[in-house]
C-alpha cells in the first residue's frame, strides 16, 4: 500500500518558524481553506499537501509545521521530522520569515540546515503590509539565500513576484489534466475521540509514518488528506482531529479542529469509525456515531487496541456495543490493532463494501416488487379509518441511497414501520455498511384542482325536483 506519488509535478514545500504565515500561504496558493489558519505559534503539526495552479503551470505545494532543528523530542521533533521528509521530496523550497518580528536565531538556523540539503530556495518575508519593504528586508541578506521577497500572504501583496521566482524555469505542460482532475475515489475519514490511534491508523494503511502519531490527546489539529492506492483501486484517507464532548471544547483552535472534522464526515463517503477497546464505549462514542449517522455516511466500525485483550474483555466490549451502538447494526465490525497491524488487513475491503453499497443503482421494477413482498407480510397500522397505501417505489438518491415510496395518507405512517421498510430494503438488496433511508410521497388526487362545470338549464331543473320530492317525503327541516 503505497501513497500516490504525484510527479511529475513540481513540488513546492513552505517552511519557516512557527507562527510566520505558512498555513496562510498555502491557502492563498492552493486558493483554499484547507489548512487550519490562527494565530496560535505551532498550530500546524502534520504536512499537508494541496494542488495549485500558476499561470497554467501546475504544481503541488506541502505546508508544514514549525520547524524547530534543533528539537530533542516531544511533539516539536515529530513536527521537525515531517518538515524533513517534506524536504526530501522537494523541488523547490519557499523559506517564509516574519518581517514584524525581525531575523531571529532560529532563521539563521533553518537556513543554515537548508543551504546543507542543496535545494533551491526562495526567501520571503512576510507580514510587511504597510511597511517599508527595503528596510524590512534589508537584515535577511545575511541569510546568504539571494535577495529576500517582501510579501504578504494575508492580504495577497507580492505573491505574484514571489512565485514567478520559485516556479522560474519550469515548463508547462502539454496537458494539465493531471493535476486538475482527480480520479473517482472513495474518500475515507478515520473518525474517534481523541488518542483512540486514529493517526497510527492512517500511518499503519499508508505504511509510512505520514502523520504525527503521538501519545498525547489532541496531537492531530487538522485534517490532513492522503491519495494512496492499493491492488490498483484509489482511496483518499482524512486523518481528522478527535471529537470531545462540547462541553470541554474550550480553546478557539479546538473548536475549528471540530469544525474541521465534521466539515470531513460530510464530504467523506466512508466514515471509519474508530474505538479504543480499553475503554468502556462512552456518550459521546454514541454522539459521534449519530453524527455520522445523521450525514448519511457509510460506516465501518474499527474497535483499535485489541491486542492483550482477555476473552472476559473481549465479550464485555462486544455487549457494550451491542447495547450503546446498536443502531449502528448495519456496519461492518473490525476487532484491530493499528499498532501491531492485527486485522487492519480486512479494513479496505470492508471500505470496499461499504462505498459499493452507499452508490448502489436500485431497479425500480425490483423495489416495487420488494415494496409490494413486504405490505403483503405486513400491513401498515389504521390510521383511523384509513389504512395507508403504499402503490410503487424508486430510487431517490444514493450516498446514502434514498428510497422514495408513493401512495396515499402516507403522513399517518409511523416510524416502526418505516424502520421494517428499511430493514427490508436492506436484506433485499444486501446493502451493507451504508444508513438507507425511505421518503414517502402523497399521490397526487386529479380532480382535486378541478372547477365544477356550471349547470345546465335542464340539470338545474332536475335538481329543483329531487328537492321537492325530498320535502314531500321527509318534510321540512
Amino acid at each position: 500500500m503505497q501513497p500516490i506519488d504525484f510527479r511529475p509535478l513540481t513540488t513546492v514545500v513552505i517552511v519557516g518558524r512557527p507562527n510566520v504565515g505558512k498555513s496562510t500561504l498555502f491557502n492563498r496558493l492552493t486558493r483554499s481553506r484547507d489548512a487550519l489558519v490562527a494565530d496560535l505559534p505551532g498550530l500546524t503539526r502534520d504536512r499537508h499537501y494541496g494542488r495549485a495552479v500558476w499561470e497554467e503551470l501546475p504544481y503541488l505545494v506541502i505546508d508544514t509545521g514549525g520547524f524547530e532543528p534543533v528539537a530533542k523530542d516531544g511533539i516539536l521533533r515529530e513536527m521537525a521530522r515531517q518538515t524533513e521528509q517534506a524536504l526530501d521530496e522537494a523541488d523547490r523550497v519557499i523559506f517564509l520569515t516574519d518581517g514584524r518580528s525581525g531575523l531571529t536565531p532560529g532563521d539563521r538556523t533553518i537556513a543554515e540546515r537548508l543551504r546543507q540539503r542543496g535545494k533551491q530556495v526562495t526567501l520571503a518575508v512576510n507580514k510587511v503590509e504597510g511597511m517599508a519593504r527595503a528596510m524590512v528586508t534589508a537584515e535577511f541578506h545575511e541569510l546568504g539565500l539571494g535577495d529576500p521577497l517582501a510579501i504578504s500572504s494575508s492580504h495577497g501583496e507580492g505573491i505574484g513576484d514571489l512565485m514567478d521566482e520559485v516556479l522560474e524555469g519550469i515548463p508547462i505542460p502539454e496537458s494539465s489534466t493531471s493535476s486538475e482532475e482527480r480520479p473517482d475515489r472513495p474518500r475515507i475519514a478515520i473518525v474517534g475521540r481523541p488518542n483512540v490511534g486514529k493517526s497510527t491508523l492512517v500511518n499503519r494503511l499508508l505504511g509510512e509514518e505520514r502523520v504525527i502519531a503521538f501519545d498525547q490527546p489532541g496531537t492531530t489539529r487538522d485534517s490532513i488528506e492522503v491519495d494512496f492506492e492499493e491492488n490498483g483501486r484509489l482511496y483518499t484517507l482524512i486523518d481528522t482531529a478527535g471529537l470531545r464532548r462540547r462541553g470541554k471544547v474550550f480553546e478557539a483552535v479546538e473548536k475549528f479542529s471540530v469544525f474541521k472534522t465534521m466539515q470531513s464526515i460530510e464530504e467523506a463517503n466512508v466514515v471509519v469509525l474508530t474505538l479504543d477497546a480499553r475503554q468502556d464505549i462512552s456518550d459521546q462514542d454514541a454522539h459521534i456515531a449519530g453524527h455520522v449517522l445523521t450525514t448519511g455516511r457509510a460506516v465501518v466500525l474499527a474497535v483499535n487496541k485489541w491486542e492483550g485483550l482477555d476473552a472476559h474483555r473481549r465479550d464485555m466490549l462486544r455487549q457494550d456495543i451491542a447495547r450503546k451502538l446498536g443502531f449502528l447494526d448495519f456496519a461492518h465490525h473490525l476487532f484491530i490493532s493499528a499498532l501491531d497491524g492485527l486485522g487492519v488487513q480486512g479494513l479496505l475491503p470492508a471500505v470496499d463494501a461499504a462505498y459499493q453499497a452507499a452508490m448502489a443503482r436500485l431497479p425500480t421494477p425490483r423495489l416495487t416488487r420488494t415494496l409490494q413482498a413486504a405490505v403483503q407480510k405486513h400491513q401498515p397500522a389504521k390510521a383511523g379509518p384509513f389504512r395507508p397505501k403504499l402503490r410503487y417505489a424508486h430510487q431517490g438518491g444514493h450516498n446514502p441511497p434514498i428510497v422514495v415510496i408513493h401512495g396515499s395518507a402516507v403522513a399517518h405512517i409511523q416510524d416502526n414501520y418505516r424502520r421494517y421498510l428499511e430493514n427490508t430494503f436492506r436484506e433485499a438488496f444486501e446493502l451493507r455498511g451504508t444508513p438507507l433511508r425511505v421518503e414517502f410521497r402523497q399521490g397526487h388526487n386529479p380532480f382535486a384542482d378541478r372547477k365544477p362545470k356550471p349547470l345546465t338549464v335542464s340539470e338545474e331543473n332536475s335538481l329543483r325536483r329531487q328537492r321537492r320530492r325530498g320535502r314531500k317525503l321527509f318534510g321540512k327541516r
